[in-house]
């Protein structure tokens, strides 16, 4: 693999956090950490009915829900992020942390408007309806994507870290 030498981190990574909280000041960087933690419990408030919330407190700058309820219908977290994607949202972290089962961990950030986070909201709810009605709407989403769901298991087996068009090329992967 050739020399190895030491690793200096994310230097530019660093920049941009330092420039960030430089730029908002300590007030300004005061008052979006609050609205992080504001964002966090508007989402819990208006989710808690629709999914089950395994620590009903004040949350800070995430919540964190379990499928557990959806999971009785027979569909997993993993079906309710993937529905996600058809609304055009970015999913939650799922299956973490490990101590709730069925996790779907959300984490809106300082600068969500209330409309992205209402449209997020509405999205959940319309997911939690369909779980009840139609599982199987979850079980093959996404449907609006350029890729379906992958075999996930198979991705392990078969790593292939190089892509190529169609057929094009060999069935070994090279780096």
């Amino acid at each position: 693999i050739g020399r190895i030498c030491n690793f200096y981190g994310n230097f530019g990574v660093m920049v941009k956090a330092y420039a960030y909280i430089r730029s908002l000041g300590a007030e300004g960087l005061k008052e979006v950490s609050e609205n992080a933690v504001i964002n966090a419990n508007y989402l819990k408030e208006k989710l808690k009915a629709y999914y089950y919330l395994p620590y009903d407190r004040t949350c800070m700058h995430e919540v964190v829900f379990s499928g557990k309820r959806q999971k009785a219908k027979g569909v997993h977290t993993l079906d309710i992020a993937k529905r996600l994607l058809d609304y055009g949202l970015h999913p939650p972290t799922v299956y973490f942390p490990l101590i709730v089962d069925e996790a779907l961990m959300t984490e809106p950030t300082e600068t969500e408007s209330k409309e992205a986070l209402d449209a997020y909201i509405d999205a959940m709810k319309e997911i939690a309806r369909e779980a009840d009605e139609n599982p199987e709407i979850l079980h093959t989403a996404p449907h609006n994507t350029p890729v379906r769901r992958l075999d996930e298991a198979r991705a392990v087996r078969q790593l292939d870290l190089r892509w190529r068009m169609g057929n094009q090329g060999t069935k070994e992967s090279t780096l």
